[in-house]
């Protein structure tokens, strides 16, 4: 399947085109990017074509992956999906409401598939473990995440992490884990703390709560990422340290470009799914403001 590249920065460079380019069954075909010296350097290092419209990129690709940021990558996927293009996108889908409706509609109406690509569901250590506690009776959940993407020396340190913080990056990643562990998330209450720190209690369908406390403005010693369930049958933590991020992306890739070529569009963390973690961070938002 031929896909096609939306971004051009660090994400882009070191876990998208790697991934594309080692996937069996995937072609990087294209390159698209807002800058247009950085996507033909990108392209050029690949050597595949760089784009600057958007719609002749498009008519180059059965698929397209992004790694952008949200307000870019949702317009842009609202057009792929209308043309017919299968969608590998980052967390989270959208910021705006009526984008993430509009995306999750576009993807329903023209029959496209679609990924999420939530790093930790794809690794098969984080698979193994929610298999291991899909029975359990587990009455809740803690999860902490204390980054350091605000910081000046990191490369992940953009102006869309600066303007929306933890709640809208990592987030995202642990509303997924603890939706997949405990159960699809029924309610939030939101609270903010110093900087970009926010604190969520999430209430599940299962009767279980969980709570999360996440950062992006930590200082690189107490830097972490840990997440667990509790309940009758004890504690169970995530093993997050295992993460690898292009090997979890040449999964998502794989399955992606199965769901394309059969009749199972459907994905555990396909658009509707990324829409729901959305709802999930709105809702918070609303409240944090």
């Amino acid at each position: 399947m031929r896909f096609g590249l939306v971004g051009t920065g660090y994400w882009a460079r070191v876990t998208h085109a790697p991934a594309l380019t080692s996937t069996e069954g995937v072609e990087l075909a294209a390159v698209w990017g807002r800058s247009p010296a950085a996507s033909a350097e990108l392209a050029g290092a690949h050597n595949v074509p760089a784009h600057t419209d958007v719609d002749a990129f498009l008519a180059e690709v059965d698929a397209v992956a992004f790694a952008v940021p949200p307000d870019v990558q949702a317009p842009i996927a609202i057009r792929a999906a209308r043309q017919g293009k299968h969608l590998l996108l980052e967390k989270p889908i959208a910021i705006s409401p009526a984008d993430a409706d509009a995306l999750a509609e576009a993807v329903e109406q023209n029959s496209v598939a679609s990924v999420v690509f939530f790093t930790a569901r794809f690794q098969p250590q984080i698979r193994d473990w929610l298999a291991s506690v899909a029975a359990g009776n587990w009455l809740g959940g803690t999860a902490l995440w204390l980054g350091t993407a605000l910081r000046e020396s990191s490369p992940f340190n953009t102006p869309w992490r600066h303007d929306r913080g933890a709640l809208w990056d990592v987030g995202p990643h642990m509303v997924s884990l603890l939706w997949a562990s405990l159960g699809p998330v029924t309610g939030v209450t939101a609270a903010a703390g110093p900087a970009d720190v926010v604190h969520l209690v999430l209430r599940h369908e299962s009767g279980a709560s969980s709570v999360l406390t996440a950062t992006l403005s930590a200082a690189p010693a107490v830097a972490t990422a840990q997440l667990s369930v509790w309940g009758d049958p004890g504690r169970s933590e995530a093993p997050l340290a295992s993460v690898e991020a292009v090997p979890a992306l040449r999964t998502a890739l794989t399955e992606l470009t199965a769901a394309a070529t059969s009749s199972q569009l459907s994905h555990p963390c396909d658009v509707r799914f990324g829409h729901a973690v959305g709802r999930v961070l709105t809702a918070a938002q609303h409240q944090l403001q």
